[in-house]
């Protein structure tokens, strides 16, 4: 084996954090962030788009082309749009997963339960994306509205509970 790849090879599975090896830390945050990536939009079909008629159902998808490039690119695109949209929804579901894996293992010593972590964690989130979302674009919703607030903390929550929780469920089945 090559030197840099087996260099490579042993620092995946290095220990990080209380993680046996920084790939199941990885794996568990990718398995976890995908999970509820699929959640928050299970979430956003029953709660935006059936029960307040805030968008069609096809409107989800890409959404996040509208929120990140504004509603004038996510036209330009058509179709392509949806496939952006989807992009960009799972690589960050895939990049907040794969951070709660890392500091799970903290949490955890520390005595926080999985599903208090993951409410506050959602708040962050929310906060951390809106902010992103404001700087990147003009075209977002509006943030002092409460029930905006409301509603995007709520689905934050659907998107953080399953991905602590199964985070949490790799981690002990590491001991």
């Amino acid at each position: 084996m090559h030197t840099a790849t087996h260099a490579a090879a042993l620092d995946a599975d290095r220990p990080t954090a209380g993680w046996k090896s920084r790939s199941a830390m990885l794996r568990a945050g990718i398995i976890g962030g995908l999970t509820g990536g699929i959640i928050i939009w299970i979430y956003e079909a029953l709660v935006w788009v059936g029960a307040q008629h805030l968008m069609p159902l096809a409107g989800i998808p890409r959404n996040a082309t509208g929120l990140v490039f504004g509603k004038d690119v996510q036209e330009a695109l058509g179709p392509l749009a949806y496939l952006l949209g989807t992009g960009i929804h799972f690589f960050f579901t895939l990049v907040w997963g794969i951070l709660f894996a890392a500091v799970w293992p903290h949490l955890r010593r520390r005595g926080h339960e999985a599903t208090l972590a993951a409410l506050v964690y959602a708040v962050i989130a929310w906060i951390v994306m809106h902010v992103a979302i404001m700087i990147a674009s003009d075209n977002h919703p509006n943030y002092y509205d409460p029930a905006i607030i409301i509603g995007g903390f709520m689905s934050h929550f659907f998107f953080t509970v399953p991905l602590a929780l199964i985070v949490k469920k790799r981690l002990e089945q590491q001991d």
